[in-house]
């Protein structure tokens, strides 16, 4: 039997007690918030195998966004991890990621949809919730709206790639406890979902809450 390598892990020496933002995030709800540059947002699977689907603009150009495609050419990895820079449109760093403890995440997967679900999953699922929506409604406090979504990251998504370059949605990696965290190398908005999905194994088909915390000045 083989098994598959261990994931890379780095802890935090942040302590939640010295955090100046600690939100729980319920399943198929939503966040948005401005971290200023140096501070750190840490997002944690409470209960394990659930998706956060997350997208970073530059505060003060909001259609420099996080861009999946740059951020991936330009470090020649297809999954983040700690040390990988997240970048935006303009190839500006917006966040780095500087501790994890689940090991790998998605940025390729895309977040759900009204509509992608029926596609891949039938009619029956058209009025099911889902992450385009959160991210509509949650960005519009900061006048983010359709044109503005890009392709969001999927921390503690599981989507293996195939030989022929084809994607699989496939149980998670994370853990309960598991937690992602990013330093803002400027002012950066996040942009949240905590993914409602009920058709594919990404959430261990039962979504479930997230905690934020945040570091910096006020």
């Amino acid at each position: 039997m083989t098994h598959a390598p261990a994931l890379p892990t780095i802890e935090s020496p942040l302590k939640a007690t010295d955090s100046v933002l600690d939100q729980i995030v319920e399943a198929g709800d939503g966040f948005v918030g401005v971290i200023p540059a140096g501070g750190s947002f840490r997002i944690t699977d409470l209960a394990g195998n659930q998706a956060a689907d997350t997208l970073l603009y530059d505060a003060a150009e909001l259609d420099n966004r996080y861009s999946a495609m740059d951020t991936i050419r330009e470090q020649g990895a297809a999954y983040l991890t700690a040390g990988s820079r997240l970048l935006s449109t303009n190839l500006d760093v917006l966040a780095t990621i500087t501790a994890d403890t689940c090991g790998r995440h998605d940025t390729v997967g895309g977040a759900c949809s009204q509509e992608s679900n029926v596609v891949r999953y039938g009619m029956h699922t058209r009025h099911q919730h889902a992450c385009r929506e959160t991210f509509l409604r949650y960005g519009s406090q900061v006048g983010i709206g359709a044109a503005q979504l890009g392709h969001n990251i999927n921390f503690f998504m599981n989507v293996p790639m195939t030989g022929d370059g084809g994607l699989t949605f496939a149980d998670g990696v994370s853990a309960p406890g598991k937690y992602v965290e990013l330093r803002a190398e400027r002012d950066i908005i996040v942009l949240i979902s905590n993914c409602p999905q009920l058709n594919n194994p990404c959430n261990g088909w039962d979504p479930t809450p997230i905690r934020l915390l945040g570091w910096w000045s006020e």
